[in-house]
């Protein structure tokens, strides 16, 4: 079993659980359990040879289009309205932690969408998977960077 499915039954786990001052204990277990799985996911493995989960999709399509920005800046949402792909979007960062690819038909042609997870400052140092959001977007024909226009100068300067 995979990181990204102890994530997904934990999460399963989470929602099932009824919450009240009896499994408040066992909440807080779950979630920091969480937490360490999404840190797994965010930082690579140090070992040599360690096989990871993929990242990369193939690429597809007449045209490859990358989003990338900060977490919860709204990528998913925008791959989810332009595209049939139910990508997850909630209220914290990090909802998304591998490539989601979409596709949009526009005038015969097929452009491949991708949902990148949010980067972070630091990012071209590896950090919470900078480093394969960026060679993926190397990979891309246009990049899109969005932005959170309500945060104003509340973005971060550099990654």
């Amino acid at each position: 079993m995979g990181i990204l499915e102890k994530i997904g039954e934990i999460e399963r786990e989470i929602s099932r659980t009824q919450k009240n001052k009896a499994t408040e204990y066992h909440l807080g277990l779950l979630k920091a359990k969480l937490a360490k799985y999404r840190a797994q996911l965010l930082e690579p493995s140090k070992s040599a040879g360690a096989k990871g989960e993929g990242f990369d999709v193939m690429k597809s399509g007449d045209a490859r289009v990358a989003l990338i920005g900060f977490p919860s800046v709204g990528k998913s949402t925008f791959l989810s309205l332009m595209t049939a792909t139910a990508s997850e979007a909630a209220s914290y960062e990090f909802t998304t932690l591998t490539c989601i690819p979409g596709v949009i038909e526009y005038n015969g042609a097929n452009i491949q969408l991708l949902d990148l997870p949010g980067i972070i400052e630091g990012a071209s140092q590896g950090k919470g998977r900078g480093r394969q959001v960026i060679a993926v977007a190397r990979t891309a024909d246009v990049v899109i960077m969005m932005l959170d226009a309500t945060k104003g100068d509340g973005h971060p300067a550099g990654y």
